[in-house]
C-alpha cells in the first residue's frame, strides 16, 4: 500500500538534504569557514518552504518537524569537510548544479501537492509549488554574491514550473498517488538536467 503521507515526508526530507547541500557548496565556492557552510546549507534547505508555509499560514514545516533543521546542519558539516578535500573548483560548480536541480524536482512537487491538499485554488498551489523552489535558491545566491538564477537566460523556473502544473494535471487524471508523485519530478529534473547538458537558454527581451 502506498502511504503518501509518509512518501511526501521522506521526499520532504530528501529535498531539504540536497538544497542544502547545494548552499554548502556554494559556501564551499566562497571558502566560508564552518558556520558559513552550515548557514548557507540552512537558509537554501529550508528557506522556500519556510517562505511558502507562512504565506499559507500553517505551521512552519521545520519547527514542528526540527529533523529538517538537524539535517541541514549535517549537510553544512560533512560539506565542509568533503567539498574541500574532494572537489576541485569545477567539480564543485557542476555538483552545486546538479544538486540543485535534484533539489528542485522534488520541492516544485512537493510545494505544490502540500497547497494542494490545503484545498488552495490550482494557481496559488502551483504558485506554492514555485516559491518553496525558488526563494532558498534565490537567498543563497544573494548571499554568494551569485546573480540569482531567476534573474538569467537558464531554464530554472521553467523546469519547476512544468513539474507543478503536471502535478496538478495528473491528479486529476490517474489513479496511481505514486506516479502522480513520481513522474512530476522526473519531467523537472529532466528538463532543468536538458537544460544544463546542452545549455539551453529562454530568449532574452530586446528592445527593437
Amino acid at each position: 500500500m502506498f502511504d503518501t503521507a509518509q512518501t511526501l515526508y521522506i521526499a520532504g526530507m530528501v529535498g531539504v538534504g540536497v538544497f542544502a547541500v547545494s548552499g554548502a557548496l556554494a559556501a564551499a565556492e566562497k571558502n566560508l569557514d564552518i558556520l558559513g557552510f552550515i548557514l548557507f546549507a540552512t537558509v537554501t534547505g529550508v528557506g522556500g518552504g519556510t517562505l511558502r508555509d507562512l504565506i499559507l499560514d500553517v505551521d512552519v514545516f521545520w519547527v514542528a518537524h526540527p529533523l529538517d533543521l538537524q539535517i541541514c546542519v549535517a549537510a553544512g558539516v560533512l560539506t565542509y569537510f568533503v567539498a574541500s578535500q574532494f572537489l576541485e573548483r569545477q567539480r564543485l560548480k557542476r555538483a552545486l548544479l546538479w544538486a540543485d536541480a535534484m533539489g528542485l524536482a522534488l520541492f516544485c512537487v512537493l510545494g505544490t501537492a502540500k497547497a494542494h491538499a490545503l484545498g488552495v485554488d490550482p494557481l496559488v498551489a502551483c504558485a506554492m509549488g514555485l516559491i518553496t523552489t525558488t526563494f532558498g535558491s534565490v537567498t543563497r545566491d544573494i548571499l554568494s554574491g551569485r546573480e540569482p538564477v531567476l534573474l538569467g537566460q537558464e531554464i530554472y523556473v521553467t523546469a519547476a514550473l512544468s513539474g507543478a502544473l503536471s502535478y496538478l494535471v495528473l491528479i486529476h487524471w490517474l489513479e496511481s498517488e505514486a506516479v502522480t508523485l513520481i513522474l512530476p519530478m522526473l519531467i523537472a529534473f529532466l528538463v532543468r538536467a536538458a537544460a544544463m547538458v546542452f545549455d539551453l537558454r529562454l530568449p532574452k527581451y530586446s528592445r527593437r
